[in-house]
């Protein structure tokens, strides 16, 4: 699981390369930095999971007769891969901040404004007609299948408690019938 490098690693792009290729190649699009961001993740998991594992496998050596040879080899691989997570964890920083320099320049649009909806007291939120209708049915709909699940699951507390006297009763027969061969014995 390897990442590729940034553009921005200082090698020309290739050899018909220009200052104008160069300033290009050292711009690297918001898309792609949240690929290689997401690809950093999922090293920085996959290592992690590999630590967790040598740690699991490693046996402290507090007095019990143990290889030290095998000892130093685990430990040097432990620190091998800290040392991999470090450097891991300070690219996926890198690869933050320039996400967040990228996007600086946007103004965050609010979801209320996004999403069309009708509120409680009737005023519509958007001016088009059409929306806000649609969300107060898909809200309607919502609402009709939350009351019948609620039935359901009343419905299926009930048939729980009907079934838990039930075994109550069973056992409690049971118990009866155990007592009464014992006496009988």
């Amino acid at each position: 699981m390897s990442t590729p490098p940034l553009a921005a690693s200082g090698m020309a792009p290739g050899p018909f390369a220009g200052p104008q290729a160069q300033q290009a190649a050292r711009e690297v699009n918001t898309a792609s930095l949240c690929r290689i961001g997401q690809e950093t993740v999922q090293d920085i998991v996959y290592r992690t999971m590999e630590i967790f594992q040598l740690l699991r496998n490693m046996q402290l050596p507090n007095g019990v007769t143990y290889h030290t040879g095998t000892y130093q080899d685990r430990l040097a691989k432990l620190q091998d891969h800290l040392r991999q997570l470090s450097i891991l964890f300070r690219k996926l920083r890198l690869v933050y901040d320039k996400c967040n320099e990228n996007c600086g320049g946007m103004d965050p649009i609010p979801v209320e404004q996004l999403i069309p909806y009708v509120e409680e007291d009737g005023s519509k939120n958007d001016d088009r007609a059409g929306p806000p209708r649609f969300a107060s049915e898909e809200r309607r709909e919502i609402a009709e299948v939350n009351k019948m699940e609620a039935v359901k699951d009343l419905k299926l507390k009930q048939k729980n408690q009907q079934l838990k006297q039930i075994m109550d009763q069973l056992r409690n027969l049971i118990w009866d019938i155990n007592a009464m061969l014992a006496m009988r014995n």
